[in-house]
């Protein structure tokens, strides 16, 4: 088998052997060897015959399905320069992700069916992770007009969006929630009330105060979060709040979710690793949107995921030049990278501590977003073989030379983490990390 993660290799038949195998939909483990045949799982069981297949040793690793990110953004078409379906997906199976959805906020927006399918067509032609394109709710995703959801759906769309955008208008809003459920897709908005948010670019409080910059107040993004939530609970759509980041945001999910709201949300791993005292150097790296937050926010959306308030963890992979990073931290675009750490940032700040068992967190990398999406996410005989290896325990540093990403706008770049993934098999082919 190659052992560089850039050359994949075919894989007809593949033993993996001995590994702890994580079903996360049913929430369970047990020491198992798999056995892929034609892209998919043929057997699991213990001490499988090889006959003649391939075989990765396992013994104290872990494998499961594939993760499935919600949020990223791969930059094609219009920002190539950035990133490309190519090397996104390539730096997504390093981080484990299998299935990625890209955001429609590219040149032009993903608000047609042609576009929704060039980019599934990209995506089949490089045979790396499985791109589910996100189409935007609005046409150009300016708020005005609906986009042709049907056709787009039809072309391959898994949800609907404006985001970096967020769907300002109540009316419109709820339009889109609307037309949307009549194709059973959700709705992810980006929550932040933009009048409040006007040329800030950190979190607004006694930090932001110091340092002079202007600041995106919590309460910005709740009253978004709040609105939204009353608009699912009067059309019963499908609502999903993208990387929420406040203690507010939380508590407003948890009461939504005790009324019977239909409303999910994601955050993502900056927002339970940093917080806005990170921002002190100035490094235009630790500029993203949402803003970092507070020790009390880091610690609402740790308590959020460990209680279930938070459905579901996604990286928000935003890729920037070094050249757009490297200004004044006024003048720099926000957004990180974010596939390949996502997992190790996890296993730091959920497992180690206790917020979350391993198979739990799993579950919110895996089984939970493939559920918001209504996509399948199982181990089992017969399933297509979307798997990742991991080791919880192996040490490793992320360097800028060794991302597989075309962009290095990281705050994580030179740390050492902990949880490392060692391959990811998307049908026939293995990658290797």
């Amino acid at each position: 088998m190659a052992p560089d993660s850039k050359t994949p290799s075919p894989q007809p038949a593949l033993l993996l052997r001995g590994a702890t195998v994580i079903d996360p939909a049913a929430g369970k483990e047990k020491v198992a060897d798999i056995l892929i045949r034609d892209g998919m799982v043929e057997r699991i069981g213990r001490r499988l015959p090889a006959n003649g297949s391939e075989i990765l040793e396992l013994t104290g690793k872990y494998v499961a399905p594939g993760f499935v990110d919600l949020h990223c953004h791969l930059r094609e078409p219009g920002r190539e320069d950035e990133e490309t379906i190519r090397t996104g997906t390539l730096a997504a199976l390093a981080g484990g992700f299998t299935r990625v959805c890209c955001m429609p906020n590219t040149e032009p927006a993903i608000d047609n069916e042609n576009v929704v399918r060039a980019i599934v067509n990209e995506s089949a032609r490089w045979g790396q992770a499985r791109v589910l394109p996100i189409g935007a709710a609005t046409k150009g995703r300016l708020g005005v007009e609906l986009a042709e959801i049907g056709a787009m759906k039809n072309a391959g769309a898994i949800a609907v969006s404006d985001d970096g955008n967020p769907i300002a208008g109540p009316e419109m809003m709820r339009r889109v929630l609307e037309y949307a459920k009549t194709f059973d897709l959700p709705v992810i908005n980006h929550c932040e009330e933009k009048t409040m948010t006007r040329d800030g670019v950190m979190n607004e409080g006694r930090v932001s105060a110091r340092m002079g910059l202007a600041g995106m107040p919590a309460c910005a993004e709740e009253a978004m979060v709040a609105r939204d939530i009353l608009l699912a609970g009067y059309t019963r759509g499908r609502l999903h709040l993208a990387h929420i980041s406040t203690r507010g945001s939380v508590e407003l999910v948890r009461r939504a979710k005790q009324q019977g709201i239909p409303v999910t949300c994601e955050t993502c791993p900056h927002y339970f690793t940093l917080t806005e005292e990170s921002v002190a150097g100035y490094d235009p790296n630790f500029k993203m949107n949402p803003p970092l937050r507070t020790e009390a926010d880091r610690t609402a959306i740790k308590e959020g995921l460990s209680d279930g308030t938070i459905d579901a963890i996604a990286t928000d992979h935003a890729p920037h030049l070094a050249s757009e990073k490297e200004v004044e931290f006024n003048r720099a675009p926000f957004g990180i990278i974010g596939f390949e750490t996502a997992f190790s940032l996890g296993i730091e700040e959920l497992v180690k501590p206790g917020f979350l068992s391993l198979t739990q967190y799993v579950v919110k990398l895996s089984a939970a977003p493939a559920q918001i999406l209504g996509l399948p996410c199982r181990m089992a005989e017969g399933e297509p073989a979307d798997l990742v290896v991991f080791d919880p325990a192996l040490e490793w540093q992320y360097t800028a030379e060794g991302t597989h990403s075309k962009s290095r706008n990281s705050p994580f770049i030179g740390r050492r983490l902990v949880g490392k993934i060692l391959h990811a098999v998307v049908g026939n082919r293995v990658f290797h990390f």
